[in-house]
């Protein structure tokens, strides 16, 4: 997030910059947190990380890999199963194809 940003402005700019598309939020599917999922830093700071998760619309642009992503694509559900995806991801996955009512917190 950059200073001065809302989240939704920070998501459309990482959207954009990750994968070349422009995106609107559509909702919240859940925020992820594992106490376990900790990060010691060279310099002595310790960090828990967690993460939040929203679906969002395509609306335009041009679909391409940013810096930070090794491939991308777009994959029908059906796939996703024979896909190599970290199990966290999946959760996350599931989670938003299962089309709640309510965001996941966990």
């Amino acid at each position: 997030m950059e200073l001065g940003e809302s989240i939704a402005q920070t998501i459309a700019r990482e959207v954009r910059e990750e994968t070349g598309l422009e995106v609107e939020l559509t909702r919240l599917v859940g925020i992820y947190s594992d106490p376990r999922h900790v990060i010691a830093y060279s310099n002595g700071e310790v960090r828990q990380q967690f993460s939040i998760c929203f679906a969002c619309h395509v609306v335009g642009g041009e679909l391409r890999r940013g810096d930070e992503s090794s491939d991308i694509g777009f994959f029908p559900k059906e796939q996703l199963a024979s896909l190599n995806i970290q199990p966290s991801i999946r959760l996350r996955l599931q989670h938003f194809l299962d089309d709640r009512a309510e965001a996941v917190i966990v």
